[in-house]
């Protein structure tokens, strides 16, 4: 199995558990003299299993992502490079959206706002993280494409 399939898998096994925890806690109380629609301790047995599962998926993903190695990096690294960078850039682009806003003046006697860093470097600065963002992520999903689940 290959680890993007993995991942995917991983991506289900979460939206089941999701799914399984809502039918639980509408089971687990009822009105008096009513049965639930589903037994409790079923559920809870289908959602141990996909916990087990889950737990099992997520060892090999975090297995695997140490050992594959991309351009002298693991995985792991790479992603917690990504993570960085899109934090980052998050900031630089509320900062940019903030510095780039007009102060809002009504009358001249005010007072004048003005910007203390160069917006125009800024942007250039979010485009070239961005690019490099893109490049990054095109790096790990290739990896997740070639790489076999350990």
């Amino acid at each position: 199995m290959k680890l993007a399939e993995a991942l995917s898998l991983r991506k289900d096994l979460q939206k089941r558990i999701e799914q399984v925890s809502v039918r639980l806690m509408n089971n687990v109380k009822v009105q008096e003299g009513e049965v639930p629609l589903e037994n409790p301790e079923d559920l809870f047995k289908e959602l141990d299993g996909c916990l087990k599962q889950l737990d099992t998926m997520i060892f090999r993903i975090n297995k695997t992502n140490m050992s594959t190695m991309v351009d002298g990096k693991s995985l792991t690294e790479l992603m917690a490079e990504r993570e960085v960078l899109i934090k980052r850039l998050e900031v630089m682009r509320e900062v940019f959206s903030n510095a780039s806003r007009l102060g809002d003046r009504y009358s001249r006697s005010e007072i004048k706002m003005v910007c203390t860093i160069d917006v125009s470097s800024l942007g250039k600065n979010i485009d070239k993280l961005s690019k490099q963002l893109r490049e990054l992520d095109y790096k790990i999903q290739a990896a997740n494409f070639q790489t076999e689940l350990a």
